[in-house]
């Protein structure tokens, strides 16, 4: 690293101007990325998806959630009013290629409410789901033009319930993303205002972030000619790239100035920041890539491409970090500390251990490690109480907040005792030569099963020897009871059904309920191997850099029980209700939407191993001056706790803008990481890491010849000091 310096800081302006040509480049390669991402959300290999495929292939739709058609008389039989069978039509008209099931093609009561007032129907869209979301108004337009006098109509479905959704209050549009980021931006810098007090130091962890982002989008766009990406990773990009590129920066800014304020010139500075801030930046970008990186053990095409394109953020990040960052650094020298905002005495540390918060808070910790440490797992045994009770399914359509027609549609199938099944109906494969009797048999005997509504077969939804057969469950698709009626019909129904039709008759249960099912198995029963493959790769990793057997173990252990409690926050609040619905207008979910519990995986677990890096580093190179624990892990975090609450605070401020966004899943997604990440910064980092390091004394550091031998480093032996 000391070799690295030297050349950076000799070659400075050529660094910092391959740089700018770089990130001028990637800004145009992000510009060229909108139409080559993945919008692709495939299940490959699981029945259920499988047969929605073939359903979409022998009927040309059933790609998108069903368009959910509500239509209520003002009085009388609503199936017995004129113009009422002909407006169905003409909306499902106006959706060329689609088809419609409803009480008129069927003449099954399912589709109609016991009072008679109100019936729907299901309209299937050709067209192929994607990231943008359905344009309803076509339909919308239809079936207002259609209506019969004395009948009101209503679109309403998942498509219609979550954009009225993503939408704010009486049907405003959200703030930005352009808004979301200048807010977010100003609470960075106002952090970082009081974190540094001077512009150039302030401006330089942005301006890292910015060229990180950008040119991580310059080899996204290249990986993207060689594989398929999903379009997920651009959120990945900007999130992850924001937070582990300002960590890194506000690492290495610290060391720097820290080595000023001690009286060395600049190029010693440099020498000294990249010998351990530097050295630290890359376990850290190792450790935050491995956990990107697990995602390839998940059999699904698109988080595959998430974990292979999401491992080049953190690679970029160091690259800028071990880079641009020194070569801005010795540019401006002492120039760091100019066009200062706020006094010194306010922003920087003293190295008086008997001033500044975080010499008097290291201090009690040594003094105190079991009573910190008590305090400090008995809030995380609480939070990992409510984690270990996740979970995540897909929303329900209850929970998704907001007002207008489609909501306003799906309170009338509601008040009228319509199950909120037909949001998301299930379809039966039916596949083989059958008659229309024996698929009105087959719905019969759905109809006389525990857990579903009603079932029909309508005829739109055959052709040659396919066929669906669709059925409504008792409660919503996505909801706890409707994975036993899922596993009902798959192990029980449909095989004896199957039996009875002979004739080599197919069945399989298809359908969104079924999808969704098969997407959380996916995921979540692979999730044990993304685990051991990252806690193994990441003990190895620290094991290596820290010389120590017990410090890498502490650090995975204790980045999963931050992952758990961060799981037991939105639990607690989104799951559970606990201020949701005061807070954030969401009343208690009793779950928490499927892909959240990955996603904060990805971003939290690299992240808060950033922060544990970051003290180990210092306590281990105090460790090897001293040889003493105490002053080791005394020295570790005082000089780090202001760096990683500074970096928490950063990220924590620009999730909980996130949050702000109308939609439940940003809701639970923003809050679980802004959360998780201050959760972290100060329960795990400043009580529970110190305290454990206490209490081990010199276990600390051992490390045995043999492992040392096989890692390739110097053996840490035990000694006798504390």
């Amino acid at each position: 690293m000391a070799r690295l310096a030297h050349f950076v800081a000799h070659h400075r302006l050529i660094v910092i101007g391959t740089w700018l040509v770089l990130t001028i480049f990637g800004g145009y390669a992000a510009g060229q990325l909108s139409d080559r991402w993945l919008e692709d959300f495939s299940i490959p290999g699981a029945d259920g998806y499988e047969a929605n495929q073939r359903a979409v292939a022998e009927l040309g739709n059933g790609e998108l959630f069903p368009f959910v058609l509500v239509l209520r008389a003002e009085s009388g039989d609503v199936t017995k009013i004129a113009g009422v069978e002909q407006a169905i039509e003409k909306t499902a008209a106006a959706n060329r290629g689609s088809r419609v099931s409803s009480f008129f093609n069927t003449g099954d009561q399912a589709y109609v409410s016991d009072d008679r007032t109100v019936t729907f129907a299901n309209v299937y869209a050709a067209g192929q789901a994607g990231f943008e979301g359905v344009d309803l108004e076509p339909t919308e337009k239809a079936l207002a033009g259609a209506l019969p006098k004395g009948v009101d109509g209503y679109v309403t479905g998942i498509d219609a319930l979550y954009a009225e959704a993503s939408e704010g209050d009486e049907g405003t549009e959200p703030p930005s993303i352009l808004v979301e980021a200048l807010i977010g931006g100003v609470g960075a810098f106002v952090i970082l205002l009081f974190t540094f007090g001077t512009l150039p130091a302030i401006a330089m962890p942005l301006v890292i972030a910015l060229v990180s982002i950008l040119n991580t989008f310059t080899l996204i766009w290249i990986l993207t000619y060689i594989t398929d990406v999903s379009i997920v990773v651009q959120f990945l990009v900007a999130l992850i790239g924001l937070g582990v590129a300002i960590d890194y920066a506000l690492l290495v800014i610290f060391r720097f100035r820290e080595e000023l304020r001690h009286g060395a010139d600049r190029e010693t500075a440099l020498v000294e920041t990249m010998r351990h801030a530097g050295r630290s930046v890359i376990v850290s970008g190792s450790t935050v890539a491995v956990g990107l990186l697990s995602m390839i053990i998940i059999p699904l095409p698109f988080i595959r491409s998430i974990g292979i394109g999401g491992m080049l953020i953190p690679t970029v990040s160091v690259l800028t970090s071990i880079t641009l960052l020194p070569a801005m650094l010795y540019t401006l020298g002492p120039r760091i500390n100019s066009l200062r905002v706020l006094p010194r005495r306010l922003v920087e540390g003293s190295d008086d251990p008997n001033k500044g918060f975080w010499n008097r808070w290291a201090r009690t910790v040594m003094h105190r490690p079991l009573v910190v440490g008590a305090v400090g797992m008995a809030i995380v045994g609480l939070l990992l109480f409510y984690g270990l009770q996740l979970n995540p399914a897909d929303a329900q359509a209850k929970d998704l907040p907001g007002g207008g027609p489609g909501h306003q549609g799906a309170r009338v199938l509601t008040d009228a005792g319509i199950t909120e099944g037909v949001h998301k109906p299930f379809q039966i494969a039916v596949e083989g030569s059958v008659t229309p009797a024996g698929l009105d048999q087959l719905a019969a005997r759905l109809d006389d099963t525990e857990g579903i509504a009603g079932a029909a077969a309508p005829p739109p939804a055959r052709a040659g020897d396919f066929a669906l057969v669709e059925a409504f469950s008792t409660t919503d698709g996505s909801s706890r009871e409707t994975r036993d009626t899922v596993n009902r019909l798959k192990d029980d129904v449909l095989p004896a059904a199957e039996s009875e039709l002979g004739g080599g008759i197919q069945l399989t249960l298809a359908g969104i309920p079924t999808e969704e099912r098969e997407f959380i198995r996916a995921v979540y029963g692979t999730f044990p191997y993304v685990l051991l493959f990252v806690i193994v790769l990441t003990y190895l990793l620290l094991m290596r850099a820290f010389r120590s057997v017990f410090l890498p173990l502490k650090a995975v252990l204790l980045n999963l029980v931050s992952l758990g409690a961060a799981y037991g926050i939105i639990v607690f609040i989104f799951q559970k209700g606990n201020g949701s619905e005061a807070i954030w207008n969401v009343p208690a979910t009793d779950s928490i939407i499927s892909w959240i519990p990955l996603m904060i995986f990805a971003f939290l677990y690299g992240l808060s191993m950033d922060y544990e890096v970051f003290m180990l580093t210092r306590m281990r190179e105090a460790y090897d001056e001293t040889g003493d624990t105490v002053r080791a892990v005394s020295l570790g975090l005082a000089r780090t706790g202001k760096l990683v609450t500074s970096a928490a605070l950063v990220l924590m401020f620009a999730f909980f803008v996130l949050s702000t966004s109308p939609g439940t899943d940003i809701k639970q997604f923003g809050i679980g990481l802004a959360a998780g990440i201050i959760f972290d910064a100060t329960v795990i980092r400043a009580l529970l890491v110190p305290s454990i390091m206490r209490v081990m004394g010199r276990w600390n550091w051992w490390l045995p010849k043999g492992a040392a031998r096989a890692l390739r480093t110097e053996p840490s032996p035990l000694t006798e000091t504390r």
